[in-house]
């Protein structure tokens, strides 16, 4: 009889980390909705943050949480004006793309 454990590992906060980076990159690729593109790029810094995370406490070293203090702080501005921005013009349209961001050039 096999004996199966099913304590996490850092390998399986990895390949989750993989998963969410896969299904953020797919979601910015095929959705034309700026919001939801935001989301995905969002949901791809939470799986690399996570896979910082991972990395540090696997080498017992804290250079690795730092960076995600960082790139969390980061991603908080980016939420601030990168919402502002999309609320603003969807307020104005009845649809929005992301193709029709491209007449914001000046």
């Amino acid at each position: 009889m096999i004996a199966f454990s099913l304590v996490p590992t850092a390998s399986w906060y990895l390949v989750l980390s993989a998963v969410l980076f896969g299904i953020g990159t797919f979601g910015v690729l095929i959705r034309r909705n700026p919001l939801v593109m935001f989301m995905c790029i969002e949901l791809m810094l939470n799986a690399v943050n996570l896979s910082f995370v991972t990395l540090a406490r696997k080498l017992n070293d804290i250079n690795g949480q730092t960076i995600v203090f960082f790139v969390m702080v980061v991603a908080a501005a980016e939420v601030v004006v990168g919402l502002g921005i999309i609320v603003a013009i969807m307020r104005n349209r009845s649809s929005v793309t992301a193709d029709d961001l491209a007449e914001l050039k000046g």
